[in-house]
């Protein structure tokens, strides 16, 4: 087995779905890396510093300073989720423990996952999240119709477990052939969260599972606490615990959407 490179990445995230999976795909891979926590609920992600890394103005996002292989100095910026996932297990995975040889079916299939969340539960979920937990209103219409969707997609994905299982081997069924790859890491970072959105796994059986044992990892443990310790779950044990939790991130997206409406309202 390969060792892992010497790297020098800088990773600007927030312990949200979107940027667990990036400190999970960093852990999982064993790269050296340095956290800079962004926090959302100051804007810091709209300050023009953050803008040229990425002009979306939102996290994940890296810097990798790693210089190149023929020692020259290198500052490669690269935002947006998925295609961090696919630029370091391109770059700092080559024995391919979470991806598949470029432009081999599997690797076409893993980009094929990984967009699929990206177009579907990502964006469902996380207006699941809004109207469930952020709104001022509780409009039922909203609630139901991104609860309804996500639970939809959560269906796809227990089909496809469903239908891996029959071939899985030790450790399976994965989204992918017969390993963990970055497609199950980045519909894990939303799906660790169901509970968070009104939804629950439990009924979704294969997604259950794989949830569990994708969490019994231990860079998966790492991944969540990063930049902080990940306490989502533990708040929901309790109702103030979690009323707590919810205040705490309606207040930073209520302002930040109060920031973008008067700048583009």
């Amino acid at each position: 087995m390969t060792s892992p490179p010497k790297t020098d990445i800088v990773l600007y995230t927030s312990g949200t779905p979107n940027g667990q999976k990036v400190s999970i795909t960093l852990e999982e891979l064993g790269v050296h890396y340095e956290v800079k926590n962004i926090e959302i609920s100051k804007n810091v992600q709209k300050e023009d510093w953050f803008l040229k890394i990425n002009p979306n103005g939102r996290i994940p996002a890296i810097v990798d300073n790693t210089p190149a292989s023929d020692g020259k100095p290198r500052e490669k910026r690269i935002f947006e989720g998925g295609a961090i996932l696919l630029y370091l297990t391109q770059k700092y995975d080559p024995d391919h423990k979470l991806n598949y040889p470029y432009d081999s079916d599997e690797y076409w299939e893993v980009v094929e996952w990984l967009v699929w969340m990206q177009s579907g539960i990502g964006p469902m979920q996380g207006q699941a999240n809004h109207f469930y937990r952020y709104a001022p209103e509780k409009i039922q219409y909203g609630i139901q119709r991104y609860q309804i969707e996500t639970r939809r997609l959560y269906q796809v994905l227990e089909d496809r477990l469903t239908e891996q299982s029959k071939t899985a081997g030790e450790g399976g069924p994965w989204i992918v052939g017969d390993r963990m790859t970055v497609a199950d890491i980045a519909n894990f970072s939303w799906v660790n969260w169901a509970e968070w959105a009104g939804v629950d796994v439990k009924r979704f059986k294969n997604v259950n599972q794989w949830v569990d044992r994708i969490n019994e990892r231990p860079g998966v443990k790492r991944g969540l606490d990063v930049p902080e310790p990940f306490t989502m779950k533990e708040k929901l044990k309790t109702k103030e615990g979690e009323e707590e939790y919810a205040m705490y991130h309606s207040q930073w997206v209520m302002k930040g959407q109060e920031a973008d409406q008067k700048q583009h309202g």
